[in-house]
C-alpha cells in the first residue's frame, strides 16, 4: 500500500500551501511512507485525481483543491478529512493503515542517557 498525497507545487493560495505542508509534515514526522504527486507537473495524474474523488467530495463549482490523499487507488480524503482524523487520533485508520510505524529507541532524538 502506498499513501499518495496529491499536491500543487505552484499555487497562489497560501491556505493550500499550508494544508499541503501540514499533511506532508505529519507523514514525515510519523515516518509514514508516502509519495507526493505534483498535479501541476503531471497532467495525467491531475486528471486521474479528479476522476477518482467521489462525487460527494467534489465541489459544486470548479475542481477539488489539493492536498488530496489516497491509499493506492482508494480515496482517503482531503485536508479537512485529514484534519478531523488527526483531531480524533484516527489518522492511521483514515489512511487505511493497520498500525503506527514502530520506532526503535536508538532512532529517537532523546534516549534515556540524554534525559538524565
Amino acid at each position: 500500500m502506498v499513501i499518495k498525497v496529491y499536491v500543487a507545487s505552484s499555487t497562489g493560495s497560501l491556505a493550500v500551501k499550508k494544508h499541503q505542508q501540514a499533511v506532508v509534515g505529519f507523514l514525515e514526522a510519523n515516518r509514514i511512507d508516502f509519495q507526493e504527486v505534483d498535479i501541476t507537473m503531471l497532467e495525467e495524474q491531475r486528471l486521474w485525481m479528479y476522476r477518482n474523488i467521489p462525487r460527494d467530495k467534489q465541489p459544486e463549482k470548479g475542481n477539488p483543491l489539493p492536498p488530496q490523499i489516497f491509499n493506492d487507488d482508494r480515496y482517503c480524503g482531503d485536508y479537512e478529512d485529514f484534519f478531523l482524523s488527526k483531531e480524533n487520533n484516527t489518522v492511521f485508520a483514515f489512511l487505511g493503515l493497520s498500525s503506527q510505524p514502530s520506532v526503535k529507541v536508538s532512532e529517537c532524538a532523546y534516549t534515556r542517557s540524554t534525559l538524565f
